[in-house]
């Protein structure tokens, strides 16, 4: 490493809860980036303070550890991280994920490219807890709604936020924010799992523009502990993502943007999604799981005549 290297365009930002043995992974494959044009800056949210003391036994000017006085949440967590980074591009690294190699340069060199972009992202692998490639139906199904090309996606405009409602495609901690751009935009506090499309799709209904990469640059690990297979367990995700698209229907009749309304009405990502999981659970005969979800998927033909929106729904308020 260049030891002597000092100006940095692009600040990794993890914020940390639980699990130090994946976290040892995630900063060695920040160590091993092609480009060292690149800081860290680890946010600690534990209860424990578990990661500080693997952190101070590694010795590189561009790692920096901060200890949260209180948990503050997911959320603002995330928000924490951004506030930290001191530079113009900042990565909100995931302390369960891996980067591959060409991330850094990936994302400094495309942001150059475009210099208008509120944030960029790029494709991810999915790796299972061992770090090992697997298989993941969902994001096989994420692939085929972007149908990546050669050249860089321009997601924009109600037409962007109608595409990301379609199925949400972008691997939310792959994504590289401009600071000056979003400036004092941060993630709501009220979600949990739809913090990332609520931030994208406010950016997107201000006029902002985020870019996609077609090129790998991230390794995503889906594994039985992490938030998202908890929350998809628990019924949450679906919750939020109903609340969110019930949000979007009713601004989108307001500005009348009518791809936005009718696709956030259909909800038919959630649906295919909630089928899916049935099927799952049938499968591994956990029926009761499989009812409950079965019934969370009927709620969704129970619209308001008034509102348009689904009923017995909790809504998050921004």
């Amino acid at each position: 490493m260049d030891q002597l290297h000092t100006k940095s365009q692009l600040t990794f930002a993890i914020p940390f809860y639980k699990g130090v043995d994946y976290l040892e992974r995630t900063v060695k494959s920040v160590l091993a980036q092609e480009s060292a044009d690149w800081k860290l800056v680890v946010c600690d949210d534990s209860p424990d303070a578990s990661a500080e003391a693997f952190l101070h036994s590694i010795r590189d000017h561009r790692i920096q550890y901060v200890r949260n006085p209180r948990t503050l949440g997911m959320a603002a967590n995330w928000n924490r991280c951004l506030d930290e980074a001191d530079t113009e591009l900042v990565t909100i690294l995931h302390a369960d994920d891996e980067l591959l190699p060409n991330y850094a340069g990936l994302m400094v060199a495309s942001a150059s490219a475009h210099p208008t972009a509120a944030a960029l992202f790029c494709r991810a692998r999915v790796i299972g807890p061992d770090g090992t490639p697997v298989f993941s139906f969902q994001d096989r199904i994420k692939d085929y709604l972007v149908r990546w090309g050669d050249r860089p996606l321009r997601v924009a405009g109600p037409d962007g936020i109608a595409s990301l409602l379609r199925g949400n495609y972008i691997m939310c901690p792959t994504v590289c924010y401009r600071k000056p751009i979003i400036g004092d935009r941060r993630f709501e506090g009220c979600w949990k799992f739809v913090i990332d499309l609520d931030f994208f799709t406010r950016l997107l209904a201000r006029g902002e523009e985020l870019i996609g990469i077609p090129e790998y640059g991230y390794a995503y690990r889906r594994h039985p502990d992490n938030a998202t297979a908890e929350y998809t367990e628990n019924l949450l995700r679906f919750e939020e993502e109903v609340s969110l698209y019930n949000r979007l229907a009713a601004e989108g009749k307001v500005r009348r943007w009518n791809e936005v309304v009718r696709v956030a009405q259909q909800k038919r990502m959630i649906r295919l999604h909630l089928i899916y999981r049935i099927l799952i659970d049938v499968a591994h005969g956990r029926f009761a799981v499989a009812e409950t979800k079965f019934d969370f998927l009927r709620r969704l033909t129970r619209v308001s005549p008034t509102t348009g929106t689904l009923a017995q729904v909790p809504q998050c308020v921004t």
